[in-house]
């Protein structure tokens, strides 16, 4: 018993989860454990993802506490008990959990009244009582200043943020998940309030389309789970958020994988999947052509209650069901009244009514996305709703009003490291500029796009790419000069770069710039794809 308590402590210092709940659940087998080392195992399950272990742990934990005369710490495992039931969506059972906490020092005074009053700010937030929450976590952060307690600060001041948040006071809900999550990337927060701060930033994050901080507080909470033997483990909810932000910056791989633990999860707890794992499973399937698996997600999350909107109308859309695409997106946006769940479905109902040839309300929902934008003070939205003005300019025959929006849509997109959206406001510049009869950045812009797509395999994008290259003006020929003319008479018979160069009497490096200025001409990636390219548009 004594080796494996002895190795369970060393591995839960050093943050090898797996092998300390193993080490300590089989010194419990032998001789029960005390309080500390049973804190230890309780808290080594619940970011194991063991819940209903953890709160067998944390019940004993709690009378052993009671019956060694520790009504605080009886007190904060009651606390924790109750967050933990009320996260799991037993409200009734959490309450008695924090009424009796609350009991045990009720003529106390001590940092555990501050805990203790979280669960119940929790709640009144999630009602929609913002004011009366944010006053309350602004006590319990008070608390715990006063007594120097880091995590009860951290969690009353995150709480006290997404209160502001949900009062529209977005930057300064904002400023503050920021304070409360560096002492979370420090290290200076226990692990399961570090695991808990994270994810519930993340998905404020998110709500509010703050692209740009989610995806910073991920890399940089993943860099302090690198210091870990084992990662914490999160929770299905933020499993899910974490997926949509790597999907957001091109992880897609990274994206579903987190989509499909978060399914793990839940069957390890014997719980259905969550809705919106298996929705963001069909976001991933449909942006890499994958249809038959998209809409067996969609229609998965469908079955749990989840509404798969707007990727369902899309993948629709995709396959040639505009109308149904469309009077999809009309509804869900009717059934929608909040307002980032309408900002996140905006975007795609533009898309939707220009393929229907809606364009007058496709313009009203751009107005709509762009107040929104303002409102919610989002990067994210302002460049989604450029990208669909100048989709809409485009919709309407006015390339030229289309390039200053579709610009500055890109730009925006870049700067929040979006790959996806950018290459596709490249596409739409290119389109523009072909009307403009600038083809040469239309070749340009559409080569860089290809390329962002074929490194996400977004195969429906480049068989769009593929296309526009078909039906754009066959004027190729004028694109390239004389000698790449020749250059690439020369590659059709077979000819290496070296070959070519003896032909022409010039340096290899001269053809190999050259042959770089076909390809970047012709919008192809290879030089096999040119000499199918030139065949196909009779350029030989």
């Amino acid at each position: 018993m004594a080796k494996d308590l002895e190795h369970g402590r060393a591995c839960y210092d050093r943050g090898a989860w797996h092998d300390a709940f193993e080490a300590l659940r089989l010194a419990d087998q032998a001789v029960p454990l005390d309080c500390d080392d049973l804190q230890r195992l309780g808290v080594v399950a619940y970011l194991l993802g063991r819940e209903l272990e953890f709160e067998r742990y944390f019940e004993r934990l709690h009378h052993l506490q009671l019956g060694q005369g520790q009504p605080e710490n009886a007190a904060r495992a009651a606390f924790w008990l109750g967050l933990s039931l009320l996260f799991r969506g037993e409200p009734a059972r959490s309450s008695a959990w924090i009424a009796r906490g609350q009991r045990l020092i009720a003529q106390r005074e001590c940092v555990e009244q501050g805990y203790l009053m979280l669960p119940g700010t929790e709640r009144i937030l999630r009602e929609g009582h913002a004011a009366e929450a944010q006053a309350r976590a602004s006590t319990a952060a008070l608390i715990g200043e006063h007594f120097g307690d880091a995590d009860l600060i951290a969690m009353a001041r995150h709480v006290e943020a997404r209160a502001l948040i949900a009062q529209q006071q977005v930057a300064a809900g904002l400023e503050l998940l920021d304070e409360t999550m560096l002492p979370v990337v420090a290290g200076e927060l226990s692990p399961i309030t570090t695991g808990l701060m994270y994810c519930s930033v993340l998905e404020a994050c998110t709500k509010v389309c703050a692209l740009s901080r989610a995806r910073e507080w991920t890399f940089a909470f993943s860099r302090w789970c690198d210091r870990l033997s084992e990662p914490v483990a999160f929770s299905s909810t933020c499993l899910v958020h974490r997926a949509e932000v790597l999907r957001s910056h091109g992880a897609w791989s990274d994206a579903l994988e987190n989509a499909c633990r978060a399914c793990d999860r839940a069957a390890r707890g014997n719980e259905k999947p969550p809705p919106a794992a298996l929705y963001q499973r069909g976001e991933i399937h449909r942006l890499r052509g994958e249809h038959a698996e998209a809409e067996e997600a969609y229609l998965a999350a469908s079955q749990l209650g989840y509404d798969p909107q707007p990727g369902l109308a899309l993948l629709r859309m995709a396959e040639g069901q505009v109308e149904t695409a469309c009077a999809a997106l009309r509804r869900a946006l009717h059934t929608t009244t909040r307002e980032s769940a309408r900002a996140g479905l905006l975007p795609s109902c533009i898309e939707v009514l220009l393929a229907a040839g809606e364009r007058a309300d496709a313009r009203e929902a751009w107005r709509e996305l762009r107040e929104l934008s303002e409102a919610l003070d989002a990067t994210a939205l302002r460049a989604a709703a450029a990208q669909a003005e100048g989709a809409i300019e485009l919709a309407e025959g006015r390339p030229a009003a289309a390039l200053g929006p579709l610009r500055s849509a890109f730009e925006w997109w870049t700067h929040l490291d979006v790959p996806y959206e950018a290459a596709r406001a490249r596409v739409m510049i290119a389109i523009a500029c072909d009307a403009l009869r600038d083809r040469e950045t239309s070749r340009l812009e559409l080569a860089a796009a290809r390329t962002v797509f074929e490194r996400l395999c977004a195969r429906g994008d480049l068989g769009r790419i593929d296309h526009l290259a078909r039906t754009l003006p066959s004027d190729e020929k004028t694109k390239l000069s004389p000698r790449e003319q020749q250059v690439l008479r020369l590659i059709a018979t077979g000819s290496t770069n070296k070959s070519i160069a003896a032909q022409l009497s010039v340096s290899e490096r001269t053809v190999d710039r050259h042959v770089s200025n076909i390809l970047t001409k012709l919008a192809v990636p290879s030089r096999a794809a040119a000499i199918a390219f030139a065949y196909e548009h009779e350029l030989l």
